[in-house]
């Protein structure tokens, strides 16, 4: 039994007509998206690099807008269900060729045309399912990497009490051997000035010497002097 004719299958379309791309090249296109869901259509349109696809595009967008606005259809459970394109009129243009002749130069045109329905209950399910998995898969990544990231974070902390406590280790060891070396400085002045003073002492005895052997030098210089003194009388 034959399928159902081209105008009389169901789903909301949109047409391109006399588009100024030859039919082989559009179905290679339309093969792409044929039976996909609308959104993942439209991405794979954006990323092929050909010049049917952007015509494409603008068709699969009027459908899924015809669907929502006319329809009362939803755009996320919409897909491609049917897409095919027709050979449309020809332009005939002229090529000179040697010896006078000419070429026939074949312009070719089709009609674009892109069917979107609402899927089944059971297809909406399977990707709500899926959708829900891939969710629940993103939240768990998340919330792994957040854990992961208060956690270097609280190593990051201990890291920095870490260094602090050793900062302030080294000061007090600072400030300990400056106190050390104050005293040091302090008691080498005291046994400076003890020498000094020892020195000073040294110092004054030995002039008391002197002056204690002057004297005795004076006393035993006079003494002959008296003794001559009795002789004469």
């Amino acid at each position: 039994m034959p399928g159902a004719k081209t105008n009389e299958r169901p789903g909301t379309r949109a047409v391109l007509r006399h588009s100024s791309i030859s039919a082989s090249k559009a179905r290679q296109v339309l093969d792409l998206i044929r039976g996909k869901d609308a959104d993942i259509a439209a991405q794979i349109l954006r990323a092929t690099p050909r010049m049917a696809a952007e015509a494409v595009g603008k068709v699969l967008a009027s459908a899924v807008a015809n669907a929502v606005h006319n329809d009362g259809l939803d755009a996320e459970d919409l897909y491609v269900s049917a897409c095919y394109a027709d050979e449309s009129a020809t332009l005939k243009r002229w090529r000179p060729r040697a010896r006078g002749r000419a070429t026939r130069i074949r312009k070719r045109t089709c009609h674009v045309t892109v069917i979107v329905s609402r899927m089944d209950d059971e297809r909406l399910a399977r990707r709500r399912a899926e959708r829900d998995a891939t969710q629940a898969r993103r939240s768990r990544r998340v919330t792994e990497s957040r854990r992961r990231a208060d956690l270097s974070g609280r190593l990051t902390r201990r890291r920095a009490a870490q260094a602090e406590a050793e900062e302030a280790r080294l000061a007090e060891a600072e400030a300990e051997l400056d106190e050390l070396q104050e005293t040091d400085l302090e008691d080498e002045d005291e046994d400076v000035e003890d020498v000094v003073d020892d020195d000073e002492a040294d110092a004054a005895d030995e002039e008391d010497e002197n002056e204690d052997e002057d004297e005795d030098e004076e006393g035993t210089d006079g003494e002959p002097d008296d003794a001559d003194e009795e002789k004469d009388s």
